[in-house]
């Protein structure tokens, strides 16, 4: 339906307003006299001041637009956002839901498409000759006829359009040929028309009767208003900044109803109820003056809430047996589902599973009681790839604003040497920037990998790189994460990588699309300290000397650069102070206060930084065999050193049968302890938790249940790595009291010439292994 934006019912008006009225009038017919009436123009002239009296809907309808049908395109190109980014998702999701039913007929019905420009506009992102047949269904007689000269200027002959009321619409191919009309629809979009039909549950119940049930697509955009969200489905499904303040509430839903327009919340309320939400973005529409006029619009892509969602359903993270998310089909009833959790699938009815208890739970940490009651969550619909286990934000959530680490600080190189992984393993991984597990996939194809981080930005981040890599070719892949700057990345995310990803991930990256415009890894924490970098070596006036350095053949000529330029810089007294700050170790280097404070025990923060950089620069060539600070130095890789995930040979290795080797990743955003509770016993072979320990105070009894729950999970003769700031750290002794042999793989000592691995940022390095 197309869409007006402001009123012109009758109001009780004071003296003041109509003195502004009668000269707007007056100077409006003056310029239509000297002949400069402006779509513009008539453009307010129909929305704010013409009379629509109050007969019945059609009426107003055709009263409102037949001044201004033939400029209507050209005056809401600013007002009604997201309708392009509405088709846009929907074409790449459909193009993913027709590889799961070729052969079926493809009918799309635009409901209150207008003017026909949704359907002109769809062309570009999926061609209408791949349509079976295209259908515009409207009320208003002067917008429809717009609709056929465009339609019929572009010589479609499998677009038809429809005058006809969309609650009780009906095709001509159910009636004159005999067609079922349920369940014969691919596709259905709504673009601001859904807040304009009064009867909306009639509306949305035969949407849901036409709609192919197992692989059809509904896509809406409209404005909308929205409190806060009372539970935790509405908060999952309805997606990042989707309340409204109560001033912006008020205000918009009553301008809108004098246009008899409808934002109240029980429309989208009824939207998301009714249908399973694949997609949802929820933004501020800054129409005219960017700071003060911030219309609510959102865009969502849903799914019949019929399609078989069970086979989707991962193993949840759960503690004492509660199970997180709801993961059953839509079924009218309760009823007991078993949850093997390292096992990607749902047996309802099943015996329950005899998994041990939680300590101070009498439930099992393996079984969940399902009750199956609407809506489920946005993760459960998702088009392909279900990489990311459904989650609930919570308070520490809030906590993150973007994610810490834009690259993974610790060597993989190293950890294969030790790790020994085969195929048959299950792996449990801080999930961080996401490096070492693709590295851990690329190069041993472990048949389960656990990626674990309470930051859910972390997560948002390794899910859009497995994602890349199922949807776009090497040379954009390495544009994005090697150079870490693509000028087309807003247009990739929503006709490519958004079918692979979660709801919560696209409106993530939707939000953040710059951050492939002025370079990745100066985002996020990490990012500063990137920055920080490139400051002071501007500073110093060294900056082409770091060039140098990087792009040195040999290594006595990348020694004597660093001996003479660069060393010189960093370790000056300024520098070193500013990295002994707690602020500038947590918001630039992500280092907790604890670990600060490891640290400084070890001999302070110089000795540290000469310890750890001496020995690095004097090993490993920059240009060919240390990525690591290759990246810090210039702030994006090369295609001679980078993470193996970012080679071509990588690439191809993990995209390979379909990106098959991806299958093992699941993506966990939930605290490690959690997590472990969640899988089942004996179930994980290795786990590195990096320099996670760190991070609790000497005695600290998160610690203690981490190392008893890692026992737990863990098989006989399986083994947990961890880094440290410390060389002998105190949580070693927690480890040997739960039942692990713990021995070093490595510890750094000062003074010395030779690095442990190729970051050398850690005192040392630990096994355990469960006896």
């Amino acid at each position: 339906m197309a869409f007006s934006s402001l009123s012109s019912v009758s109001i009780k008006w004071d003296w003041t307003t109509q003195g502004v009225v009668l000269v707007g009038v007056i100077w409006i017919l003056a310029l239509l006299a000297l002949g400069t009436f402006t779509p513009q123009l008539r453009f307010i002239w129909h929305c704010f001041l013409a009379p629509i009296g109050a007969s019945d809907q059609k009426s107003r309808l055709d009263k409102f637009y037949e001044g201004q049908a033939q400029v209507y395109d050209s005056t809401r190109n600013g007002l009604l956002r997201g309708r392009n980014t509405m088709l846009n998702l929907s074409a790449a999701h459909l193009r993913e839901l027709r590889k799961q039913s070729s052969g079926k007929r493809l009918v799309w019905i635009d409901i209150g498409g207008g003017t026909g420009w949704n359907i002109e506009q769809m062309d570009k992102h999926f061609p209408i000759s791949e349509f079976d047949h295209v259908y515009l269904i409207d009320l208003c007689g002067p917008l429809l006829q717009v609709a056929r000269t465009r339609f019929a200027r572009r010589g479609w002959k499998n677009v038809t359009v429809l005058c006809q009321d969309a609650t009780e619409f009906c095709l001509p191919e159910w009636s004159e040929k005999g067609m079922p009309s349920e369940g014969s629809v691919s596709f259905v979009t709504m673009s601001y028309s859904l807040s304009m039909i009064p009867n909306y549950y009639a509306l949305l119940d035969r949407i849901e009767h036409v709609l192919d049930p197992a692989h059809g697509l509904l896509g809406v955009a409209d404005f909308y208003t929205a409190g806060k969200q009372p539970s935790l489905h509405e908060k999952a499904i309805g997606g990042v900044s989707k309340e409204v303040g109560w001033v912006s509430r008020w205000f918009w839903q009553i301008w809108f109803d004098f246009d008899h327009v409808s934002l109240s919340p029980a429309r989208r309320a009824y939207l998301e109820y009714r249908f399973g939400t694949v997609k949802s973005y929820n933004g501020r529409n800054r129409f005219i003056l960017p700071f003060i006029v911030r219309i609510p619009y959102y865009v969502w892509i849903g799914r019949p809430r019929s399609c078989d969602v069970s086979r989707f359903c991962h193993a949840f993270e759960v503690e004492g047996g509660n199970i997180i998310g709801n993961c059953s089909p839509t079924t009218p009833f309760k009823t007991v589902a078993t949850v093997e959790v390292d096992v990607p699938k749902l047996e309802i009815g099943e015996s329950a599973l005899a998994l041990p208890t939680v300590p101070g739970s009498t439930k099992p940490s393996g079984i969940a009681i399902i009750d199956v009651t609407p809506p489920l969550s946005s993760f459960h619909y998702q088009v392909q790839n279900r990489w990311r286990l459904p989650y609930y934000d919570n308070p520490i959530h809030k906590d993150f604003r973007t994610f810490i680490y834009s690259f993974t600080w610790e060597d993989p190189m190293e950890d294969m040497k030790h790790l020994r992984l085969s195929s048959q393993d299950s792996m449990f991984v801080i999930t961080s920037a996401g490096d070492n597990a693709l590295h851990y996939a690329v190069n041993a194809r472990p048949k389960r990998i656990h990626c674990v981080d309470m930051n859910p930005c972390q997560g948002h981040l390794l899910e859009l790189k497995l994602a890349c890599v199922r949807s776009l070719g090497y040379d954009d892949f390495f544009l994005l994460f090697g150079c870490g700057r693509h000028s087309n990345f807003r247009q990739l995310l929503d006709s490519k990588i958004a079918p692979h990803l979660s709801s919560v991930a696209y409106q993530f990256w939707h939000i953040n699309a710059d951050a492939f415009a002025s370079g990745f890894y100066l985002q996020g924490y990490s990012g500063w300290a990137l920055r920080f970098a490139q400051f002071v070596f501007k500073i110093a006036g060294v900056s082409q000397r770091v060039v140098e350095m990087c792009q040195s053949e040999n290594l006595e000529d990348q020694v004597r650069i660093w001996r003479d330029h660069l060393r010189p810089v960093l370790l000056n007294p300024i520098v070193v102070e500013l990295l002994k700050s707690p602020v500038f170790c947590w918001n630039a280097l992500g280092v907790p206060m604890n670990q600060r404070q490891m640290l400084l025990d070890e001999g302070g923060v110089y000795q540290y930084v000469v310890d750890t950089l001496d020995p690095v620069v004097s090993t490993y060539l920059l240009r060919t065999d240390n990525y690591f600070y290759l990246l810090a130095l210039m702030g994006h890789y090369t295609s001679e050193s980078c993470p193996a995930y970012l080679t071509r040979a990588g690439f191809e290795t993990l995209k390979a049968q379909d990106g098959a080797c991806l299958d093992s990743f699941r993506l966990h955003t939930e605290p490690i302890v959690n997590v472990l509770r969640g899988l089942a016993v004996q179930s994980l072979t290795r786990s590195l938790v990096m320099d996670h320990l760190d991070w609790f105070v000497p005695g600290d009894r998160g610690a203690e249940e981490e190392v008893i729950e890692l026992r737990r999970a863990t098989a006989q003769g399986g083994m947990v790595f961890w880094r440290s700031a410390s060389r002998v750290p105190w949580y070693n002794e927690v480890f040997k009291r739960h039942g692990f042999r713990v021995e070093p793989v490595s510890i750094r000592q000062t003074g010395a010439q030779r690095p442990i691995d190729r970051v050398n940022m850690y005192a040392s390095f630990w096994k355990a292994k469960k006896i």
